[in-house]
């Protein structure tokens, strides 16, 4: 079956810039598209409703019930549409990630989108101190924007490759010749990092020519890096014993 969508409203998009952040591995591209598309003034447009997103609905603090889905949101960023795909939820099978990022790319391919931005986390099972950005991209011309704009290009990374819906919307892009970037925080893959969020939203904004302030993480943040000190401080205290006699 197909999605089912309800508009809002039809906004004039000229050559939009998509950007895909759903939840992830650290709720990196989740925070980061969130926080971008509130500080942008975006407005939803659509809903989409689909039976490959999980049969639940969320109650808010009116005790309101709403749906499991998939919203699409429109800002002018400087002299771009951007559309943003917000939502709580990824497809929860592989054929269900595939088949709502199709319907929800039928929907902006007609308006000939000039750049696709998908965002996620790469976890990597350990809290560092200096998280990397990094970029995947569909073109290799793609890479001196990206290294510009932060993100840096590492061979064969990440190890396994990229998947969920970050995944199928490259893929889409690429065959529909749509040039298209993925974004994504190095973080360990144990917690919610906006620290790891706020590199991939100065990354994001460099890309777009702006700035996005991103002050609300920082009481997170502060907390992640004191876990950072308090486990370099825990590993300098208990240094590893030489096993180099065990065969």
């Amino acid at each position: 079956m197909a999605s089912l969508v309800s508009f809002d409203s039809r906004p004039t998009l000229r050559e939009p810039v998509f950007i895909s952040g759903l939840p992830g591995v650290g709720n990196i591209g989740k925070m980061a598209a969130d926080l971008i598309a509130s500080q942008s003034g975006a407005v939803r447009f659509a809903t989409v409703l689909s039976e490959d997103l999980p049969p639940q609905v969320m109650v808010d603090a009116e005790s309101v019930a709403r749906p499991a889905s998939c919203e699409l949101w429109h800002a002018r960023i400087g002299e771009r549409d951007v559309v943003f795909l917000l939502g709580e939820f990824q497809g929860t099978t592989p054929v269900g990630q595939f088949r709502l990022s199709k319907d929800v790319f039928d929907i902006i391919i007609p308006h000939d989108p000039s750049l696709v931005i998908t965002l996620g986390g790469y976890g990597t099972g350990t809290l560092g101190p200096a998280p990397r950005v990094l970029a995947a991209v569909t073109d290799a011309a793609l890479g001196p924007a990206m290294e510009s704009a932060g993100a840096g290009l590492y061979p064969n990374e990440p190890q396994g490759g990229i998947v969920g819906a970050a995944a199928v919307f490259l893929s889409l892009a690429n065959h529909y010749g749509i040039p298209a970037v993925c974004i994504m925080g190095e973080t360990s893959g144990y917690i919610v990092d906006h620290r790891s969020s706020r590199n991939v939203v100065n990354v994001l904004g460099n890309l777009l020519g702006t700035t996005f302030d991103t002050s609300e993480f920082q009481p997170f943040i502060d907390q992640i890096e004191e876990a950072c000190i308090q486990a370099s401080d825990a590993q300098e205290a208990s240094p590893v014993e030489d096993l180099s006699y065990i065969r």
